[in-house]
């Protein structure tokens, strides 16, 4: 029996890697007794879905485990059509079009259906060199940088979906906030997806407020296993909502004044225990003085605009709270429990990009004592937040050259694929001046 249950709470990347280790002992002994019939290998792109492949069971065990396995270097480097972006820090990715190697990240293995089980991977260059701007390696890196300072951080995620009809149309007609027999519509939906997501550590699911919409809390666990899980389980959701004839959608605004987001949860331990009153601030502190010029992380997509310039709890001021849900940084809980929720993403980012910025910006908060800023604002346009991004010497800082470069040139492209495009809002502004 593979127990693949995510321990709660802090856990160090040593402690995965060892308990990757059991896990593929584990593996390779269903494998040879025929409990396991394929793996699924998947990679976190860009866009907050994976890239995949599925290889025989007995192939895996033989060969992908020692080896790897190929993906196109493209994969970093497409757009959510699964077309090359063209920019130059993309030419490595996108001139040969050769082969990087997945590396099974064993401590990730969750069950499919029929014999087969999901691992997320790693991906590095033919030489074993990581690939800089494949979303968990940049989350790997600042997680290291965590420990290096002593630090060990602790994740939940939020994520809000909206349920619709083929045509559109939200599968209740109001919003059902901590709704009961409102939910009625949604129950056997709601019943397969608790069941579908069983292993993952769902903490809760609920009706939110927007018609058709429902958030799905996932248990505070590491890092990595928190993003990966959060894609993982948009992954089974997404699936399950198809096989009930429903559409699960994550854009950050499904319509004006209707955002769904991804909210972030982190608290830090340290050798001592939990940490102190004292970093805390200087976690917010950092996370809000590098908000501004971080916002194409949090806000990817033309969509994700609309969200933060319309949605009644949008972050768009950048100030914190305790125990505020208006405020864009909230300080909750108590005592051990007491942690910073990082209100920015919307539902369309990628969560281990989202994550790294997270922490990147908190570490430099704690590094360097800073305190909260006075209120400012988030950048309400893509333009605007391109150029913060770009102009932002502290991004550079806290998360690399060419990760950032990479994030420009993906807004870059989406901009440009907005401006192109012929939409129905166009239409119809175009139809009030005949």
């Amino acid at each position: 029996m593979i127990v693949h249950t995510r321990p709660r709470g802090p856990r160090t990347l040593a402690a995965r890697a060892e308990a990757a280790v059991n896990l593929a002992a584990e593996l390779r002994s269903q494998i040879h007794s025929g409990g396991v019939r394929a793996v699924t290998l998947l990679v976190p792109d860009p866009h907050a879905r994976f890239a995949a492949v599925s290889v025989g069971a007995r192939f895996f065990a033989d060969t992908v485990l020692s080896d790897g396995y190929g993906l196109c270097t493209y994969a970093f480097a497409w757009n959510p059509e699964r077309e090359a972006v063209d920019a130059p820090v993309f030419g490595p990715y996108t001139g040969p079009y050769g082969d990087l190697r997945l590396r099974p990240d064993l401590a990730t293995l969750a069950p499919d259906a029929d014999g087969t089980w999901f691992v997320v991977c790693d991906a590095e260059w033919p030489d074993g060199r990581a690939v800089d701007i494949a979303p968990r390696t940049v989350l790997r890196r600042q997680v290291e940088a965590a420990e290096r300072l002593g630090l060990v951080p602790s994740i939940g995620l939020e994520h809000e979906v909206t349920f619709t009809r083929e045509d559109g149309t939200p599968v209740t007609r109001s919003g059902l906030d901590y709704a009961v027999g409102g939910l009625d519509p949604l129950r056997p939906l709601l019943d397969a997806i608790r069941a579908a997501v069983d292993g993952l550590d769902v903490e809760s699911v609920r009706g939110e407020c927007h018609p058709g919409q429902a958030e799905l809390v996932l248990g505070h666990r590491d890092a990595l296993a928190a993003c990966d899980d959060a894609m993982l389980q948009q992954l089974v959701v997404r699936r399950t909502a198809a096989s009930h004839g429903v559409v699960a959608g994550y854009l950050a605004a499904e319509r004006p004044g209707e955002g769904s987001s991804c909210h972030v949860h982190v608290s830090l331990s340290t050798q001592d225990g939990p940490w102190t009153a004292t970093q805390l601030e200087h976690f917010v502190a950092g996370v809000m003085r590098a908000a501004p010029g971080l916002t194409p992380f949090w806000a990817p997509t033309w969509n994700s605009y609309v969200r933060l310039r319309t949605a009644p709890f949008s972050p768009r001021v950048v100030r914190w709270g305790v125990d505020d849900r208006t405020a864009a940084v909230r300080v909750a809980g108590t005592g051990s429990s007491t942690r910073a929720e990082v209100r920015f993403a919307g539902a369309d980012a990628q969560p281990h990009l989202v994550v790294a910025a997270v922490l990147a910006a908190g570490r430099w908060g704690i590094e360097s004592g800073l305190t909260p800023p006075e209120p400012t604002v988030l950048p309400t346009t893509p333009w605007e937040a391109r150029q913060a991004l770009a102009e932002s010497d502290l991004a550079r800082e806290l998360l690399g050259e060419e990760v950032v470069n990479a994030q420009l040139a993906h807004l870059d492209e989406e901009i440009s694929a907005g401006c192109d495009a012929v939409t129905d809002w166009q239409r119809r502004r175009g139809g009030l001046r005949q």
